[in-house]
């Protein structure tokens, strides 16, 4: 951020708890940066694969003691998003979801399908890390953030189309292993030589960037989450989002996701994780 000191006032580590930021937190342990942060933080959307909570637990013991780990929340997205789905609540900060208007209408071409807009990572993501930020600076809700801090964000160079710099004043975002020209592989290796290989992406269990072969690998091997995602894309369309017109999908095939999974699919089809532009979700 121009003009912002190099002295900050704080120094933290957004823990997505996959690839990419374990292996910064790791590296950070390490003393392999000039700077270490004081605190990593991991926001919980409650909606996690159990592995990634069992992850972020085993880095806890490993290196709680000289980094430790703050884990935040600002409510389950699941559950919150059922509760718009079924009139419970007004207000939803929208997953991406697929969403498709099977209507056919007079001199209207069929309607194509596409993605809503993202709004969850700032709610689940992104504030309550900076809420959290501005407890260990010392400051109430609503005072008015004088000090500064530096927020480590896990993203390697093959992802650097994610990079974004933060629209608050107060903190500058800080890409490490850009700045190193680390990869995603460069951080797969990192994470094997320190006994961390069984690292995954971290990533709520039905999200919309997820790839078909994900879901095919979810279906095959995690049969528990399978089924919750397969309960929830169904009742997705089981009721609607303020303004969204047609049926909402997790799949990018806009069919339901035991069906979408037997379409074909490329093996080395990538996630949609770089449209994920804040770089909060998936590393």
């Amino acid at each position: 951020m121009a003009g912002m000191s190099t002295l900050y006032d704080l120094e933290i580590l957004s823990l997505g708890a996959g690839i990419q930021s374990t292996a910064l937190y790791l590296m950070a342990l390490n003393g392999e940066f000039e700077k270490t942060p004081s605190a990593a933080i991991f926001a919980d959307t409650q909606w996690e694969p159990k592995e990634v909570y069992e992850h972020v637990e085993k880095l806890q013991q490993f290196g709680g003691d000289q980094i430790p780990i703050y884990t935040v929340t600002h409510g389950n997205l699941r559950q919150d998003t059922l509760d718009v789905i079924e009139g419970k609540k007004k207000r939803l900060s929208n997953p991406p979801f697929f969403v498709k208007d099977d209507n056919i209408r007079p001199n209207m071409a069929p309607d194509r399908g596409g993605m809503i807009w993202r709004q969850c990572t700032k709610d689940y993501k992104i504030l309550p890390v900076q809420k959290k930020m501005r407890e260990l600076l010392g400051y109430k809700p609503r005072q008015r953030v004088k000090k500064t801090a530096r927020n480590w964000i896990g993203i390697s160079v093959d992802e650097a189309s994610r990079m974004k710099d933060s629209r608050d004043k107060w903190i500058e975002n800080y890409y490490p292993l850009v700045e190193r020209r680390l990869s995603r592989n460069d951080c797969v290796g990192y994470l094997r030589d320190n006994g961390f290989e069984s690292t995954t992406k971290s990533a709520c269990i039905g999200c919309p960037y997820h790839s078909n072969k994900t879901w095919v690998d979810m279906k095959k091997n995690k049969p528990d989450q399978w089924l919750d995602a397969v309960d929830f894309d169904t009742r997705l369309r089981q009721g609607s989002l303020p303004g969204v017109t047609g049926k909402l999908y997790l799949s990018r095939h806009f069919e339901p996701l035991p069906q979408a999974v037997l379409q074909d699919y490329d093996e080395n089809q990538i996630d949609m994780f770089e449209q994920e532009c804040e770089g909060m979700c998936g590393v």
